[in-house]
């Protein structure tokens, strides 16, 4: 390997030195540190902040009063500290719905009704037989996929029967019970 000196705008080889170093990469960035024995930083302020909380409400206020709103405090600082919702802090679940519930929402309706043509079939049934589906472009591309999919299975298969071959063109398997090799 060979660099460009800045300096001297000459090619010069890559020191061997250098290709020797060893690079410590941290690791696991995304776990916060313990501080105060089991708990992060943040718990730590979550559970002491809850904790006084409660404290100045059992000293401030009756005890028939003050149990509700304890129980309640030290419960919101227990799930700040420790709830997880979908594997995020349930401080940002507070701050989605605070957040929702105070920003305009933009309502759409649609009075437009979708409905789709019903094609009466009128097919006898020796006629279903030689009738070969073709996909169209307006379809979905999903079931298109799956056509053609299907086609080039039983062909590589060599399930595909004699009736089945129209113009070139094999029937596709419409039940798991056509598939069945005899």
């Amino acid at each position: 390997m060979r660099y460009i000196s800045a300096s001297t705008s000459a090619i010069c080889p890559v020191p061997s030195a250098l290709l020797r170093m060893q690079f410590q990469v941290p690791q696991f960035i995304e776990i916060e540190d313990k501080i105060f024995g089991p708990l992060t930083f943040k718990q730590f302020i979550y559970v002491a902040g809850g904790a006084g909380a409660c404290y100045l409400l059992w000293r401030v206020l009756p005890l028939l009063l003050a149990a509700p709103l304890i129980l309640g405090v030290g419960g919101l600082a227990a799930a700040l500290a420790f709830m997880k919702l979908n594997g995020r802090p349930f401080i940002l679940a507070l701050e989605n719905g605070f957040f929702f519930l105070i920003k305009t929402k933009l309502y759409l309706w649609n009075n437009e009704q979708k409905t789709r043509k019903v094609e009466e079939h009128s097919a006898k049934p020796e006629d279903v037989a030689t009738q070969v589906y073709v996909p169209k472009l307006s379809e979905s591309k999903l079931r298109e996929l799956a056509w053609s999919l299907d086609i080039k299975e039983r062909i590589a298969g060599g399930v595909a029967q004699n009736e089945e071959h129209v113009g070139g063109i094999i029937s596709p398997v419409h039940t798991a019970k056509e598939a069945l090799v005899r």
